[in-house]
């Protein structure tokens, strides 16, 4: 789907002020409310906003250990059924199918250490990972990064 500059502002802008009204963004971005409203509708459908929930973050609420684990599975199972036995461990918080030496990666919420060896070792328990490897993150510098790459497309749509 195609976006320009206006697209960028209104999503920099519901970015930047989250629970704003539709009538404050076009006061501030100085459009019509029709035309704000249009363009929303257009990129939630079109997938360029995928979410308007709000995204709790685990380190708030007692879950401030993060880790990336790559994950061997069960070849014969499928991903399908491997992934519907993972969902099950709720401190799982996102899984991708991945190219290179894993099939998996994972990122991990847990309440400590410890913990996280609990949440590794119960995806084991469903018999349907066979090996995983873990790194845990340091420091979280940025993440959920898009908006300036909308930006940019944006941008290089207007030349």
């Amino acid at each position: 789907m195609m976006v320009d500059g206006l697209d960028a502002k209104i999503v920099r802008f519901f970015t930047d002020a989250p629970r704003s009204s539709v009538l404050e963004a076009s006061r501030v971005l100085k459009v019509a409310r029709a035309t704000v409203q249009s363009r929303l509708d257009r990129m939630t459908e079109g997938g360029v906003i995928g979410s308007w929930v709000p995204h709790p973050d685990p380190s708030h609420f007692g879950f401030p250990v993060v880790a990336f684990c790559s994950l061997t599975i069960n070849q014969d199972l499928g991903h399908d059924a491997v992934v519907e036995a993972l969902a099950e461990i709720p401190e799982l918080i996102e899984i991708h199918t991945v190219s290179g030496s894993s099939d998996l990666m994972a990122r991990i919420a847990a309440r400590s250490n410890p913990d996280l060896q609990r949440v590794l070792d119960a995806m084991i328990a469903t018999k349907t990972v066979l090996r995983s490897s873990s790194v845990i993150v340091l420091n979280t510098h940025f993440q959920g990064r898009t908006l300036p790459l909308l930006e940019a497309e944006a941008a290089r749509t207007r030349r």
